[in-house]
């Protein structure tokens, strides 16, 4: 089942997405990060767009969500997305569910753009999003540094139905 999250979510959250700060490079964040702090960056999240989540017998299997890519106005109709899914629950086809959902819920929300960054390598993520329909528009190298490594980044961009004009 796929639902709007809510703050009574953020320590399910926080847990599944400590796993990947923890142990890989898909995200550049370095600390674990604790529920209050999920909590506040629903609340930011949530004043526009909507963080969903996907669960499984009560249990979180995934959550996406999309916020502000750039803080200058001109850019308010462009999001930045981001999906994670349980470490164990990979390759089940949850990543897809979650984003469909996600950008099925966009338009409504005045977004015409969505960036996507990846941290490369990762085939999976790419081919997910090569799948949905997003193409590759810029390939950054060794921008980032984790676990004493230099690591790329690549951004995806897909336009949605024009509901700006």
């Amino acid at each position: 089942m796929i639902r709007d999250a809510t703050p009574a979510d953020a320590a399910a959250i926080a847990e599944l997405y400590n796993h990947y700060v923890r142990e890989s490079t898909v995200t550049f964040e370095e600390e674990p990060v604790t529920a209050e702090a999920i909590a506040a960056r629903m609340r930011e999240v949530n004043e526009r767009f909507p963080w969903l989540l996907l669960e499984e017998d009560g249990a979180l299997v995934g959550y996406a969500y999309a916020r502000h890519w750039q803080t200058r106005s001109a850019y308010r109709h462009t999001v930045e997305t981001s999906v994670y899914v349980a470490h164990d629950r990979r390759g089940k086809g949850h990543g897809p569910d979650l984003y469909r959902a996600l950008l099925g819920r966009l338009p409504a929300c005045d977004v015409h753009a969505v960036v996507a960054g990846v941290t490369l390598p990762n085939p999976a993520s790419v081919a997910m999003h090569d799948k949905l329909g997003f193409k590759k528009a810029a390939h950054y190298t060794e921008v980032g540094r984790k676990f004493d490594r230099w690591l790329d980044v690549g951004y995806w961009h897909m336009v949605l139905a024009d509901k700006t004009q």
